[in-house]
């Protein structure tokens, strides 16, 4: 009998299964049975698209179009003859005033025709009273018009001055003397008639409508004069509204209404909608709406069912024998009878079991036999420099035919190498390592006790039963007589101090070398990190492997210089539970 506990069925594949095929057919669902919603909101939001891409390109054509006419209007003002009848009229006689007035009037014309959206073109010329019109011709000079223009008029912040219910492009030709009013200014009057045709063209069904509006002066144009009670409802509204998509009651009607606002041109262009043209296509879908529901509702009730069967419950058998195997039940195999997928995979589990039985012995015995081999010979390597060592020391002694020295030396050393062969330990208490370190110490005092100090402090008890490999502390020592003490001109010192924490055991030795730069001492602290050997610090090296294999990673050997001068070794011991 299977056993499912709660935090496993919320965390199995089988709900996982489940809960994603219920985000698939989920949205399905809501879109049955809220079909006729969701569609209108989708007519909307794609109507509303197109209709602010459309207003928005609108905008861009009709702006593009006054940019246009403001070319010709700025190209006017630098036409030769405009600006000579304007600055020497007085001094023309009236073949040549007449002259280069219809020469005006064919290039205002020329410029009429070239757009649809010029209703005309007027040229307020104030140093010959005249204005020049290219419907009308020459007529009197307009002296209000003249001010009102070369002050600005009502522009809104864009191109475009409201005046009299139209709309107009000016620009004036200044005499370049300060405080001096305009030579002349040339004026266009849009075709309000043209530019509600374009507006007309912009609405997409014959129940909408469409309008250009000055927020700040309130100035409309609508396409239609069908829809115009709608704008005052609008400018309340529009006030409250930060999206340029929105809907707006009016008249016991919803409309759905869009805008887009250019800056250049200072105003906005607003379209409108009645929502029910949106949403009268939708009517027929919400029986199937309903019933596509129904329909997903009874696919999930299946695939539940058949998820379960087919997969939850072979994948229970498959977890719960893992379980068993971590819990270290390796003879515990699945018996089964299917030809499925899952048959294969209990198969292999099966198999997966007899090998790891024969071959957990195997391969973590021979880990273990292997680590302990390269201990051993690690160590070993440091015994033939001890004994050339040894002999040095005894054949200095000899030269000097100090008999007693000899003969004391002669015992220390048999003590020496009694350390060293008198078992086959790997390890020994730090008192013991402590005490052969002493006696090596002793022995150079034979050879150098005249000009070589050592300060050995006493082991703290609390260390003195601390398991660690055999010589690891003597040929530091040696390290530092060989390579520092014994070069040295004058007195050298040697000392060797203990400091014991939580957990960790440190043994410093330190000399007054003066032989060491700080190049070699970041040389020598790099030899440790690389696999290859040093032949001059093999003895060091194989030390520091030696602590790392015996008691890990932050235990070993560590390089500094000392507060003496020369180099500082300390000898870092990690105690662990097991040590």
């Amino acid at each position: 009998m299977l056993k499912i506990s709660a935090n496993s069925i919320r965390k199995s594949i089988f709900i996982r299964l489940v809960i994603t095929h219920l985000f698939v057919i989920l949205p399905l669902i809501l879109l049955g049975i809220y079909l006729y919603h969701w569609s209108h909101q989708n007519a909307s939001q794609e109507i509303s698209r197109n209709m602010q891409a459309q207003l928005s390109y609108y905008l861009k054509d009709l702006n593009r179009e006054m940019e246009w006419l403001e070319i010709q209007q700025f190209d006017l003002l630098q036409d030769s003859g405009l600006n000579e009848l304007a600055v020497t009229w007085g001094m023309m006689d009236s073949v040549e005033k007449k002259e280069k007035i219809n020469n005006i009037l064919s290039r205002l014309n020329s410029i009429k025709s070239s757009s649809a959206y010029i209703q005309d073109i007027y040229l307020h010329i104030r140093s010959i009273n005249r204005t020049i019109s290219a419907v009308q011709g020459l007529q009197e000079f307009e002296k209000d018009r003249f001010e009102e223009l070369r002050s600005g008029g009502s522009r809104d912040g864009g191109r475009l001055m409201i005046r009299d219910d139209s709309l107009h492009l000016s620009v004036s030709k200044w005499s370049g003397r300060k405080g001096e009013e305009p030579l002349f200014i040339v004026e266009i009057e849009l075709n309000m008639e043209r530019l509600k045709d374009s507006l007309r063209q912009i609405s997409m069904y014959p129940e909408s409508s469409s309008f250009l509006i000055s927020e700040t002066s309130k100035f409309t144009l609508a396409s239609t004069e069908q829809w115009a009670d709608l704008i005052p409802q609008y400018i309340h509204a529009a006030d409250k509204e930060t999206d340029d998509t929105f809907s707006l009651d009016a008249g016991g009607k919803k409309y759905q209404v869009n805008r887009a606002h250019s800056d250049e041109l200072g105003f906005s262009v607003v379209t409108y909608l009645p929502e029910e043209t949106v949403s009268r296509p939708l009517s027929k879908f919400t029986l199937w709406a309903w019933l596509f529901s129904v329909t997903s509702i009874g696919a999930i009730v299946i695939y539940a069912y058949s998820t379960y069967k087919f997969v939850r419950k072979p994948l229970l058998f498959l977890i719960q024998s893992f379980r068993r195997m971590e819990e270290g039940a390796l003879n515990v195999q699945i018996q089964h009878e299917q030809k499925d997928e899952f048959g294969y995979l209990y198969h292999r589990f099966n198999q997966m079991l007899t090998k790891l039985q024969n071959l957990i012995d195997q391969d973590y015995k021979q880990k273990l036999m292997m680590q302990k081999a390269e201990l051993k010979q690690l160590q070993s390597q440091i015994n033939p420099h001890f004994l050339y060592n040894s002999f040095f020391i005894l054949n200095s002694l000899a030269k000097t035919g100090d008999v007693d020295r000899i003969e004391l030396f002669t015992n220390m050393l048999g003590e020496y190498f009694r350390f060293i062969t008198r078992n086959g330990e790997d390890e020994v208490c730090l008192k013991e390592e402590i005490k052969h370190s002493r006696m090596y110490t002793e022995i150079q005092k034979l050879r150098f006790s005249r000009r070589i100090q050592v300060q050995f402090d006493e082991l703290p008890v609390e260390m003195e039963q601390i398991r660690v490999p055999r010589l690891i502390i003597q040929p530091i020592i040696e390290n530092a007589y060989e390579h520092s003490l014994e070069k040295m001109p004058d007195e050298g010192f040697l000392r060797v101090t203990f400091d014991m924490k939580p957990r960790e055991a440190d043994i410093i030795v330190e000399d007054n070398g003066n032989l060491l730069d700080d190049a070699h001492l970041q040389a020598l602290s790099e030899r440790f990190s690389a696999t290859s050997e040093s032949q001059e610090m093999t003895g060091m090296v194989n030390i520091h492997r030696r602590i790392v294999l015996t008691y890990g990673e932050g235990s070993g050997l560590f390089l500094s210089r000392s507060v003496l001068g020369g180099l500082q070794v300390l000898i870092r011991i990690k105690q662990k539970e097991e040590n």
